[in-house]
């Protein structure tokens, strides 16, 4: 039996989160926010956190600095029932990651300083920690600037100790989406994009054109559809899951959640409408707080918003 449910190798950071600026941000002026939320951020991070706080066996690998922000995120980890004795606190210039978020009525502002988000490399990596799991997951590829060259050969050892791994690329900040992603794709059992990353990855504008595409190089392909729910395609089986109605705190973190949600119930062998209907349970009850994590750690909040939805 491996020690672990599931392994991340990924990045670890807060998020600064500034409710009620204005649209414009005028040069030179003092801005005022309403109010603020500093929490754990990363979506390696959250898809961690949420997932132990559903119940899974989770152990985290990470590059930090050794400041009082990583500490923070670090605390954060562990409260949450995640295992981070192999995250590495590397001393120099180089700081932890932060990303500030600016929400606004329809879209948002996201500034990320990625620190040591870009210098987590081979090196950093326990193999033998991360390979004691049933399942490796990994987030946000396109910020493993130092990593990512070497992703496939991680995830082809992986394979050759009978796991089985899901990748969620997040966004490219460059807007390129190359780096070797269709060659790393072919190790992938599970691919978590969102509509718009589904696009982008496949090249092509149309979703149906995405799936299609996307679903020839992965065995299962997972496209979160924020309001309309999730989608799911397996060869030439389609699964769809509606969203929840809920009211709306915070967007943050939620499409990590949903992962958290799917994953959850994909490695105990649910069937497929079973694993989208966590994932999206998981996504909604994420923008019921502040953040990513904040709705997970509140865990009388989690139970009794479980416990209204019949699970």
């Amino acid at each position: 039996m491996p020690t672990f449910d599931v392994t991340i190798a990924g990045e670890l950071n807060l998020d600064l989160i500034l409710y009620g600026l204005p649209e414009q941000l005028a040069p030179e002026r003092e801005l005022l926010a309403d109010r603020m939320m500093l929490t754990l951020g990363s979506s390696s991070a959250i898809v961690g956190h949420n997932l132990a706080a559903l119940g899974s066996r989770v152990g985290f690998q990470s590059r930090i600095g050794d400041d009082p922000l990583g500490q923070i995120a670090l605390d954060r980890l562990r409260q949450g029932g995640v295992d981070v004795s192999r995250v590495r606190r590397v001393p120099g210039e180089i700081k932890t990651g932060l990303t500030v978020i600016l929400p606004h009525p329809s879209w948002r502002n996201i500034l990320t300083y990625a620190g040591t988000i870009f210098e987590l490399n081979w090196d950093d990596l326990d193999l033998d920690y991360l390979a004691d799991s049933r399942h490796f997951h990994l987030s946000s590829y396109y910020l493993h600037r130092a990593l990512r060259p070497r992703v496939g050969e991680l995830f082809q050892f992986f394979k050759s100790k009978g796991m089985t791994i899901s990748l969620d690329t997040n966004d490219d900040p460059d807007d390129r989406w190359e780096g070797g992603l269709s060659e790393v794709l072919r190790y992938v059992d599970v691919f978590l994009p969102n509509e718009r990353e589904a696009c982008k990855v496949a090249g092509t504008e149309d979703l149906e054109d995405a799936v299609r595409k996307l679903s020839k190089l992965v065995p299962l392909v997972v496209v979160k559809l924020g309001r309309e729910g999730a989608l799911a395609q397996r060869g030439t089986e389609r699964f769809t899951s509606p969203a929840h109605q809920v009211t709306l705190v915070d967007p943050v973190g939620a499409g990590d959640s949903f992962d958290a949600g799917f994953l959850h119930q994909y490695l105990r062998g649910a069937d497929l409408p079973t694993c989208l209907a966590s994932g999206n349970l998981a996504g909604a009850l994420s923008v019921t707080r502040p953040g990513g994590t904040e709705a997970f750690r509140d865990a009388a909040h989690r139970q009794e918003f479980f416990r209204k939805r019949g699970v």
